[in-house]
């Protein structure tokens, strides 16, 4: 199914992508920006899982940044949507079949460290993976990458300090922290942020993690940039919306893709 993915794809563009970024919720500025941009619904690509959820378009986008070619998706596949974690890295594995050897992975995520504050970006330098699955498991395929691949560098230090260095050029804010992953769909509980934060998470989201381990296991360096659009459970005295989240997100965006469109080129090499 991989190959019948490729194929669709390349039938497309003769664009030969070696950066792949996946844009979060309502994060998907970037694709607009691309030069003699392709865009390819999911739909039309064998294999590939649709996104249901709200604020992910559910499209793969191929273009251009600086003359540096790159594949956006445009929105992904939670497991909290009933897709099997293998099934949820399907579009990070076709990239990684495409030729992409670096991957940025973006999330809406709630702040758990109280530095935060909504509209912040921050730079991922680990995860905590509590969404109690993972797309290795199973049958290995050799193909793919090793049985017991190392995640002792998930995110990639010499990308994250190219990541500072672009920040610091836009004067954007970057601090790093680290991602906990949760199943969801339903927003955590005061009790399970307290129990993130104990285990040394900053941040909380649904999403990223899978992505990671699966291009890891295809020696696919790694970049993770994490959107705060809410504080989380229990942090503050309010309630979690999802279309205030949506909200914030729409407003950050603009940071994000000037600091993709400034950090992107320098990650060919």
């Amino acid at each position: 199914m991989l190959d019948d993915a490729v194929r669709r794809i390349r039938e497309a563009t003769d664009l030969e992508p070696r950066v792949g970024v996946v844009l979060g919720s309502g994060l998907g500025g970037l694709a607009d920006a691309l030069e003699s941009r392709v865009e390819i619904p999911y739909d039309d690509i064998p294999g590939w899982p649709t996104s249901t959820a709200v604020g992910h378009a559910g499209v793969l986008v191929l273009g251009e940044v600086d003359g540096v070619a790159i594949a956006v998706m445009r929105g992904r596949a939670h497991l909290y949507e009933g897709v099997g974690a293998d099934r949820a890295v399907f579009g990070v594995r076709v990239l990684g079949r495409l030729g992409v050897r670096t991957l940025v992975v973006t999330n809406a995520a709630g702040g758990i460290n109280e530095a935060y504050r909504p509209g912040m970006l921050v730079l991922i330098s680990d995860h905590v993976n509590l969404q109690g699955a993972s797309p290795l498991v199973g049958t290995n395929d050799e193909e793919l990458g090793p049985r017991f691949p190392d995640m002792s560098d998930a995110y990639d230090p010499e990308l994250r300090r190219l990541a500072r260095e672009a920040a610091g050029r836009l004067g954007i804010e970057l601090p790093e922290g680290v991602y906990a992953a949760w199943l969801g769909p339903q927003f955590e509980t005061p009790a399970e942020i307290r129990f993130m934060r104990a285990v040394g998470g900053d941040l909380a989201g649904m999403s990223t993690v899978p992505e990671v381990i699966a291009a890891r296991h295809m020696g696919v360096r790694c970049l993770g940039i994490s959107v705060v659009t809410n504080m989380a459970a229990g942090v503050l005295p309010e309630k979690i919306d999802h279309s205030a989240v949506l909200e914030v997100g729409a407003r950050a965006a603009g940071s994000l893709t000037a600091l993709l469109r400034e950090l992107v080129p320098t990650l060919s090499a």
